[in-house]
């Protein structure tokens, strides 16, 4: 299968890497010289752009921070013309960003509207930087089915499991409702550790008694927010890589824009975006997200 891939920061370089050694031929690109250099460093194919890369690939994969990305990577922007009039008859475009559903609708349509058999599917992940490296991804896929069973020998390189959510967008509305349960959690697990830490109790004794408790969630199983209670957390390294707070703070944003639109009731949602906002304010941003333990924390 040729497969282009573009969008090779974090996430993306380590999912681009698992699909070339699965035996797929690969051809990144990224806007960013270091990211680039970096996957060229590990040997995969980089093009010279978003469009080199593109040409001659049956399917093309997009991991970008945002719906702007998105739409004028796919439709252009600014006189710049997009990928989607580039791309062969029959091409399988799968994009794995987390973005708002009505921006994967509006690439999904602009794709269909081609007339060349162009398909569309919108599969946002879960599983972190740590998942992306171990190909242990979870996909939650938007799209016809399809699209989906063209599309699951290459997902199936990257991730354990997929999970069909519905139409175009529904990936979307499933992985923001997702990630506001995560950040929730992320900000209730640190005050509660920064409590134990406190009243003097050893955050990784009050970890293992919260996680065999009514208290355990997926932040104390798989990424503690305090330093040294689990290696492989970015806690444990400065807080470096994972997943920024600023990236956070956006798909809050995009749970609350849904919320708004259906006039849902998301209190603990819209507290948990207000203090990433504030932490991001207060130069945490490029930080990974469980860095919002340092917010509550008694200095």
């Amino acid at each position: 299968m040729s497969i282009a891939f573009i969008g090779l920061g974090h996430m993306g370089g380590p999912m681009a890497l698992n699909l070339q050694r699965a035996g797929h031929a690969v051809q990144g690109f990224d806007l960013s010289p270091a990211a680039r250099a970096q996957l060229a460093a590990a040997g995969l194919p980089i093009a010279a752009d978003a469009a080199a890369s593109v040409q001659g690939a049956d399917i093309v994969i997009s991991m970008l921070p945002a719906n702007a990305h998105v739409e004028a990577l796919y439709l252009g922007h600014g006189g710049q013309a997009g990928l989607l009039p580039q791309l062969a008859a029959d091409t399988l475009v799968i994009d794995c960003s987390t973005i708002a559903a009505s921006s994967a609708r509006k690439v999904a349509d602009a794709a269909l509207a081609q007339q060349r058999g162009l398909r569309f599917i919108d599969a946002p992940v879960s599983g972190g930087t740590g998942g992306a490296v171990a190909g242990t991804l979870t996909f939650i896929v938007g799209g016809d089915e399809q699209a989906l069973e063209q599309a699951r020998p290459v997902l199936e390189k990257m991730g354990q499991n997929i999970f069909h959510a519905g139409g175009v967008g529904t990936g979307q509305t499933a992985k923001i409702c997702n990630n506001m349960l995560l950040g929730i959690l992320m900000a209730g697990t640190s005050e509660a550790l920064a409590l134990g830490l406190a009243n003097g109790l050893d955050p990784r004794v009050l970890s293992d008694i919260m996680r065999g408790s009514s208290g355990s969630n997926w932040v104390l199983e798989k990424y503690n927010p305090m330093p040294g209670v689990m290696a492989s957390a970015p806690a444990s390294k400065g807080y470096a890589g994972g997943f920024g707070t600023d990236l956070m703070l956006k798909d809050l944003g995009l749970a609350q824009d849904s919320a708004t639109a259906v006039q849902a009731a998301t209190p603990l949602g819209s507290l948990a975006r207000n203090l990433y906002a504030a932490h991001s304010l207060a130069g945490n941003g490029a930080l990974d997200f469980s860095s919002i333990i340092r917010m509550l924390q008694k200095r």
